[in-house]
């Protein structure tokens, strides 16, 4: 996979959420990748559903050519702004890496994480939930009734999403943590 410099570096506490979309997404299915960096998700799901129809996602410009270079369908733009309006309302799954770490905990990452990489990657604002939240409301315009949401977070953020998520329309939401024991992510079934 290649990674262009300044473009989100994958992570590997990704792996689980990509899986885990992989399992929602039927083989001839259809999944929208937000914030898709490298487009690593997205190849994740390609790679075990080839022939689901998989678009990706990102408002940077550099990432976008960085995940077309890695064989991804990405268009640049604010979250689903991009995705082809044959997208809506029939998505079987979204998923994201968006940033979600609250402004006053930026001074918390490893220090050469923002030395290479845009502070914009990961400022998810005061709470760390205002992308979070975007993407909860808005993905109900594009998942099919039963379609997954599946998104990266941590801390108490779940919990914080849970009013967002009821009035949005998900029913099933189950979180997931890593083997630390730190919450990871979140998965929320539409309708």
């Amino acid at each position: 996979m290649l990674v262009h410099p300044g473009v989100y570096v994958p992570r590997w506490q990704s792996l689980e959420l990509a899986r885990r979309a992989a399992a929602r997404l039927p083989d001839d299915g259809t999944a929208i990748d937000l914030c898709t960096g490298t487009g690593a998700v997205a190849a994740a799901l390609q790679a075990a559903r080839p022939g689901a129809r998989i678009v990706a996602t990102d408002s940077d410009s550099r990432a976008v050519a960085c995940a077309q270079a890695n064989g991804i369908e990405a268009y640049g733009g604010d979250l689903f702004a991009a995705v082809p309006t044959s997208f809506r309302a029939v998505t079987d799954v979204v998923v994201a890496v968006v940033p979600y770490v609250p402004s006053t905990e930026l001074h918390l990452l490893p220090r050469d994480t923002l030395g290479f990489e845009d502070a914009s990657h990961y400022d998810g604002g005061p709470d760390g939930l205002d992308v979070l939240r975007r993407v909860v409301m808005e993905a109900s315009g594009f998942l099919r009734r039963g379609g997954a949401l599946l998104l990266e977070l941590g801390g108490d953020q779940a919990d914080l999403l849970g009013p967002t998520l009821r009035r949005s329309g998900y029913a099933a939401v189950e979180t997931w943590s890593d083997e630390d024991g730190d919450p990871r992510g979140l998965e929320a079934t539409f309708g």
